[in-house]
């Protein structure tokens, strides 16, 4: 061989070895690498000896694909999302995010801690809602890959941003199992009191084809949510799920009662997008997604004392995500492990304050399984 034709088979070997792989999922880690306000983001893979593959960028925290396996050992992603950063950057979106400083709502944007009155942009109906135009979705966490199965997320969110006080130091560590779970631990440090709420917000269909999950069954282990007004704002209430369409203590399809909107909360929220009271015990299942269809499997658990349950009321076939498939109306759920929306705001509820010398640990876990 010559040694121009050697040199150039070397040089197409050495560029073969440092292309990124493409994931199982059928990312291209080249498409989310990439800078934004000083920082690179990337695409991080955890494996497990199952198979099972998660995809997460740094770019929000945001959880990209979940791959699984259905009852018949096919593997389905079954999360929304894109697959490149820069339909992130383009389409603000929930999709996959960890959600912070508050998850969900605050009442006008403000909230009253030790006397001082806190103003927060309002960005949802005249509330702040995720922690305002530039919650931890846009922000761009330093990422650490500790092991194929465990991914370290940290962020400094500095004293005054979206109108929050205290610099917080925040850690989100997601951990792939090997029996299948995805668990998220959250931790944070303040040097001023403040408020912290975070959550996972990812979209989850679990017939893998992201069209619609009116067919999945869905049961919380609850006998209370806390109701809406027409603002998507909770009233302060803690009203019973008992002859209701927000009962689930039995496996039901969330299409069953969905559009009843007779029923003022359904009306309110345009479909559900409540939070359920919940026991607070990580050892206790609180909700189960069940898609008849692959038969897989969603169990939650978390030791957080609600949950946001959101039927993708909003989604209306204008984005189109990984593989060019079409966001409808009711494409996915999303459940949203958190304090009760507008907690700053109603002292009787269980608290959200973090004060200099605490630690905030918050933790969900993502079960997936097939059903028997």
């Amino acid at each position: 061989m010559k040694l121009k034709e050697t040199m150039l088979s070397l040089g197409l070997i050495a560029l073969t070895a440092c292309a990124p792989k493409i994931t199982d999922s059928g990312l291209n880690p080249a498409d989310f690498q990439t800078e934004i306000n000083g920082k690179q983001t990337q695409l991080y893979t955890l494996k497990n000896k199952n198979g099972m593959e998660v995809c997460i960028t740094n770019f929000g925290g945001r959880i990209v694909s979940i791959l699984v396996p259905d009852k018949n050992g096919n593997m389905q992603d079954v999360v929304l999302g894109f697959d490149n950063v820069k339909d992130y950057v383009m389409h603000p979106s929930d999709f996959g995010a960890t959600i912070g400083r508050y998850a969900n709502r605050i009442a006008q944007g403000s909230f009253n801690l030790n006397g001082v009155e806190y103003q927060l942009p309002k960005n949802n109906f005249g509330h702040c809602l995720h922690g305002g135009p530039n919650g931890y979705q846009y922000q761009i966490f330093n990422a650490k890959q500790i092991s194929p199965q465990v991914l370290e997320l940290t962020y400094n969110d500095p004293d005054g941003a979206e109108g929050f006080p205290g610099n917080l130091d925040c850690k989100v560590l997601m951990t792939l199992t090997d029996n299948n779970a995805i668990d998220i631990q959250y931790e944070a440090e303040t040097d001023q009191p403040t408020v912290v709420n975070m959550t996972n917000h990812s979209y989850f269909n679990l017939d893998g084809d992201a069209k619609d999950v009116t067919n999945h069954l869905l049961t919380v282990n609850s006998n209370e949510y806390t109701p809406v007004d027409s603002t998507f704002m909770t009233t302060g209430e803690i009203l019973t799920v008992e002859g209701t369409p927000m009962d689930f203590r039995q496996p039901t399809a969330i299409g069953a009662r969905v559009n009843e909107y007779d029923f003022d909360q359904l009306k309110n929220g345009n479909g559900y997008d409540h939070n359920w009271v919940l026991a607070g015990d990580i050892n206790e299942k609180c909700v189960t997604l069940v898609s008849p269809q692959t038969g897989i499997v969603l169990d939650v658990y978390t030791n957080e004392p609600g949950i946001q349950v959101y039927s993708g009321n909003f989604l209306d076939g204008t984005l189109q995500g990984k593989q060019s498939k079409t966001y409808n109306q009711r494409a996915a759920v999303c459940l949203e492990t958190q304090k009760y929306p507008d907690t700053p705001n109603k002292p009787e509820w269980p608290s959200a304050t973090l004060n200099p010398g605490e630690k905030y640990n918050s933790r969900c876990i993502y079960q997936f399984s097939v059903q028997e």
